[in-house]
């Protein structure tokens, strides 16, 4: 498959990010950017981006988070190193970070050193917590899942689990960027930049609020998802023909009228006590094991042709390895091909999943694979007015690789 045409102009066409991030959450905001069209520039020490030689659950972290980038290194412990990068930061827009506190203080780089010589810059500081009691904690995803209530809502009553990918991460990056985008419309008002700051634990409070306002509405607590009560009589997993599941779903009471019909469910239909989705709610201990009784027959794919036929919800249960076959994905340009950086496939083609939207009727391509380490080095250094001699004493100095 070909890489989807972007938009005629890209929104940030002429916008220089400097992304000095790692991991997850900063890399999500600079891509962000980056596939709205700015140029990103990644700063990476000398030894890279420490997520691009993690094993297990983190090997897909680098390529999928830093598409359409440029990459530098630089060792900002040199002060060579760090005076790079100051100049590199002063050269841009918006400046990215998400390391602990205080620490791009220590090389200059820190929103008050760099704004007092650019007072337009925008500088986008992603965080485990917004200033406060616990803003010098270390966190991680799971560690505000678990103190922010997701791990419990996701989990078993007694099991907290986190959810099955790094969503306050990949979300936190994300609100990084709207605070970006938010900053640059200001300043094309006043001139003036500013800092913005993102927080993990903030975030997940914001995924959790639903669940917090359930609560403040009821005064009865959330129970964990598993063991929710449902606001749907019919939004469940059927295990059917074979240990084959699916997810089957009818919310509405013309969705359950359609149901029965289909399946010949006339008893079902006209017993009262169904009669309404809340009185169907309150029959789910007994309902949903008759539903998994007489679906059971069934294969899954039986199903599934039968609800889409009918207009039904429903969904298969899939392994995310699977979705690289996925015929909506394939068709609509959800996928777009792009080259391995890293690892033992480095330089082999693969395909990558990008933004949900479209802009002007096109999604949002990849433009640049995922760099190979420093491999645009010589090429931002030029641009910054270093020499090849100077270059080349950097090197030396192992300022910059």
């Amino acid at each position: 498959m070909t890489n989807p045409k972007p938009p005629n102009r890209l929104p940030l066409e002429g916008l220089r990010v400097v992304e000095f991030t790692h991991m997850v959450m900063g890399p999500t905001c600079g891509m962000v950017l980056a596939d709205m069209g700015a140029e990103v520039i990644k700063v990476e020490p000398i030894e890279g981006d420490r997520t691009r030689h993690l094993l297990g659950a983190g090997t897909g972290f680098f390529p999928m988070f830093n598409r359409n980038k440029k990459s530098i290194a630089i060792n900002l412990h040199q002060a060579e190193g760090a005076a790079v990068a100051r100049k590199l930061a002063l050269s841009a827009d918006v400046v990215l970070e998400n390391f602990k506190p205080d620490t791009m203080a220590k090389y200059g780089l820190d929103y008050t050193a760099l704004a007092a010589q650019n007072p337009r810059l925008i500088y986008v500081s992603h965080k485990g917590f917004l200033p406060g009691p616990y803003e010098h904690r270390t966190a991680l995803d799971e560690v505000v899942q678990m103190m922010g209530g997701l791990a419990y809502m996701t989990g078993r009553p007694g099991d907290p689990l986190r959810a099955g990918t790094s969503v306050n991460d990949i979300m936190g990056g994300m609100f990084g960027a709207i605070g970006a985008l938010g900053a640059l419309i200001q300043r094309g008002i006043t001139g003036k930049g500013q800092e913005v700051q993102s927080a993990l634990f903030e975030n997940n409070v914001f995924l959790v609020g639903q669940h917090m306002l359930q609560f403040a509405m009821t005064g009865k607590a959330a129970a964990p998802m598993p063991a929710r009560i449902s606001p749907w009589a019919v939004y469940d997993v059927f295990t059917v023909k074979d240990g084959e599941q699916i997810f089957i779903s009818a919310v509405s009471d013309a969705q359950w009228a359609t149901f029965c019909e289909v399946f010949g469910f006339a008893d079902l239909k006209a017993d009262p006590r169904l009669t309404s989705n809340n009185d169907r709610v309150r029959e789910r201990p007994t309902l949903l094991p008759a539903l998994r009784e007489r679906l059971a027959h069934y294969s899954a794919s039986e199903l599934a042709r039968l609800m889409e036929d009918n207009k039904l919800p429903y969904a298969p249960i899939r392994k995310p390895e699977e979705l690289f076959d996925d015929e909506h994905l394939l068709a609509t340009g959800g996928l777009a091909d792009f080259t391995l950086p890293d690892g033992a496939r480095a330089g082999q083609t693969s395909q990558t999943a990008l933004f949900p939207f479209t802009m002007d009727g096109q999604r949002l391509g990849v433009r640049l694979s995922p760099p190979a380490l420093g491999s645009h080095s010589s090429e931002i250094l030029a641009e910054l007015g270093y020499t090849t001699q100077a270059e080349q004493a950097l090197r030396e100095q192992q300022a910059v690789a």
